[in-house]
């Protein structure tokens, strides 16, 4: 158990059976009162973003979340299916619970996966990815100066916005948080 004051960003903790992940904390100490603790929080089970306030002294359980890294396999309609590097068990994930996720898996990649006590809570995604472009209109010349896009079919079947000059075939990168272009790989 530990105070709620001492809570940091990146800590787990469970409070109310809800197991959370500290975002972001401020310690709030007026003439008089108890300190109060305003602590933005990620739900890790539902992805919801709160914010809770506690007095000094309220106790919540810190816990660590089980990091491994896994190759994802394949898509097999209602499952992702990844396989454990070391000892070659292969765990089934629920589409629904990787929606985001899965538009930037490809074969064979490998992810991180985070789980509690055996509960398999998501995957942690590089921050940018490659993907290879399957389908894309040819550029026109024309309006330059306004950063003229196109969009762009890529290969797990995300659509994005790309230059004109970025052609059928070739590699981008694709940032993971906001499913943009960032690049050329």
């Amino acid at each position: 158990m530990v105070n709620v004051t001492e809570l940091r960003p990146g800590n787990y903790f469970i409070d109310e059976n809800n197991l959370y992940q500290v975002l972001d904390i401020l310690l709030n100490k007026t003439a008089m009162r108890k300190m109060v603790a305003k602590v933005k929080v990620k739900n890790v089970r539902t992805g919801t973003i709160n914010e809770l306030a506690r007095n000094s002294g309220y106790m919540v359980e810190n816990v660590r979340l089980d990091k491994r890294q896994m190759q994802y396999l394949y898509d097999s309609g209602d499952f992702l299916v990844f396989m454990d590097q070391e000892t070659y068990d292969q765990v089934e994930i629920p589409v629904e619970r990787l929606t985001w996720e899965k538009q930037f898996l490809k074969g064979d990649e490998v992810v991180e996966i985070t789980s509690y006590e055996g509960e398999i809570l998501g995957v942690n995604l590089p921050a940018k990815v490659a993907l290879k472009i399957t389908q894309c209109d040819p550029g026109v010349r024309g309006d330059t100066v306004n950063k003229p896009t196109k969009p762009a079919t890529l290969e797990t079947g995300l659509v994005v916005r790309v230059p004109l000059f970025i052609e059928e075939g070739e590699e981008v990168l694709v940032r993971t948080d906001t499913g943009e272009y960032d690049s050329r790989a």
